[in-house]
């Protein structure tokens, strides 16, 4: 972080971390999350900037799937669209505010939540991507290497629908004046409809994960006052090169990139991310060395205070030398730092 405060100091720092809301959080999500106060700590004392974390909770996660038998496309219902706005907010408040608020007070770090439901609805958001759009096609193969078309899904707007072709196969994008998009698709109940997105109206506007993650850092490309920190787990190193290539594509140069903070990764014995979707759904087994709070936090035998006590004193260890933090762990030494805080785990040969 010093090169990029220094070269252009900044009046305040913001660490970015999002999280998608598909169940309850597993410790790969935890450590990310401590990370981002405790580096935001670290920040604050060490250039005496004002700090802050920025959680955004992203519904867009996938809540159920679906085949349409006729077409054979697959549709899918986000969390967004399969909860109301309270329902979803009362998820996340269940689920991270906890720990959160905890974290905060420790370091005396501020925080705040936002959804992406209110992230795309913001007018700022949408007028980034509708400046975006007469430029998308430099940019279309980073954000889509396999096909070239970025996924932009609109759910269909019927009453208690809110369901969308999952990879837009049908979604027609259409810039109709410099402020206004036209968008058909095809719902899986309702047949064809269509909406016209300008920057404070149309519909829900849900993009796939890489042109999300462009838009959303281009739109803090304009405040010069802040510096803004993504902070991603480990396993996000290949997609934010993607990224990066498509926001260069479209004109920003490389010091106007965003500033990233990669945390280390959590892995199995075989070296692949400890995943809990994979090990609930029963297609991976829960790796030697790893227990089931690891997969859900709320097991965690014990209070959310010595939770969070726990994590803050882990993260000094993996923040007290670049050996400790620029490497993955296995779930079972994640657990041993966990439960015997005081040994610094085996640096790196």
């Amino acid at each position: 972080m010093a090169p990029r405060i220094l070269a252009s100091p900044p009046e305040r720092i913001v660490l970015v971390v999002g999280t998608q809301i598909n169940g309850a959080p597993h410790i790969g999500t935890s450590l990310v999350q401590s990370l981002a106060f405790a580096m935001a700590a670290r920040l604050r004392n060490r250039f005496g900037l004002p700090t802050e974390v920025l959680f955004s909770a992203l519904g867009n996660a996938p809540y159920e799937l679906a085949t349409d038998p006729d077409s054979g496309h697959r549709y899918q219902r986000a969390y967004a669209q399969a909860l109301s706005e309270p329902a979803l907010l009362d998820l996340v408040t269940a689920l991270y505010q906890p720990l959160f608020t905890t974290l905060s007070r420790r370091l005396g770090i501020p925080h705040r939540v936002e959804t992406y439901t209110q992230q795309q609805a913001g007018e700022h958001y949408r007028r980034t991507w509708l400046r975006l759009l007469p430029r998308i096609d430099a940019a279309r193969w980073w954000l889509a290497p396999s096909t070239g078309i970025p996924h932009l899904r609109v759910p269909c707007p019927h009453p208690d629908c809110g369901w969308a072709e999952k990879h837009a196969e049908r979604t027609r994008v259409r810039l109709a004046a410099p402020e206004s998009v036209h968008v058909s698709a095809v719902c899986l109940h309702h047949g064809p409809y269509a909406t016209t997105i300008t920057p404070t109206d149309g519909g829900y506007l849900d993009l796939a994960t890489l042109y999300r993650n462009m838009v959303k850092e281009l739109a803090t490309t304009s405040a010069q006052s802040t510096l803004h920190v993504m902070v991603k787990g480990g396993d996000w190193v290949f997609g934010s090169h993607l990224v990066d290539e498509a926001l260069q594509a479209v004109g920003l140069t490389r010091a106007q990139l965003p500033a990233r903070l990669f945390c280390p990764q959590v892995v199995t014995d075989t070296g692949a991310k400890l995943s809990k979707s994979l090990i609930r759904e029963g297609r991976a087994l829960l790796p030697e060395g790893a227990t089931p709070w690891m997969l859900d936090t709320r097991q965690w035998p014990g209070t959310v205070t010595e939770y969070a006590d726990q994590l803050l004193t882990m993260t000094e260890i993996l923040l007290s030398d670049p050996r400790h933090f620029f490497r993955s762990y296995s779930a079972a030494e994640i657990g041993r730092m966990m439960t015997a805080p005081a040994t610094r785990s085996i640096p790196a040969p």
